[in-house]
């Protein structure tokens, strides 16, 4: 399967001193499954397989609301080529 970028903003709907730490174990999920990502000061973005990156997705759901969420919002942004398309790839000349 051809390797896809996914970047997503989760925004979890819980009290104002909770919510970096919410974001905080999204973050640590993704990092505990190896998959290579950028955090971003808005989204993370992530890379790997398409089933791979929406399970994680889910989980990440399901983790703000084992975490208290009474909401979870989440933007989604894919990125998909014949071929596959890399993070570095699309920014490479950045760094």
């Amino acid at each position: 399967m051809d390797t896809i970028t996914l970047s997503f903003k989760i925004s979890p709907h819980v009290p104002e001193d909770r919510l970096y730490p919410v974001v905080d174990a999204v973050i640590a999920l993704i990092a505990s499954k190896g998959i290579k990502h950028v955090v971003g000061a808005s989204e993370t973005t992530m890379e790997g397989d398409w089933d791979t990156l929406f399970a994680v997705v889910k989980e990440a759901r399901d983790l703000c609301l084992s975490l208290g969420a009474w909401r979870v919002g989440i933007v989604l942004m894919v990125d998909s080529k014949p071929g596959g398309v890399t993070i570095d790839e699309k920014t490479f000349q950045y760094r």
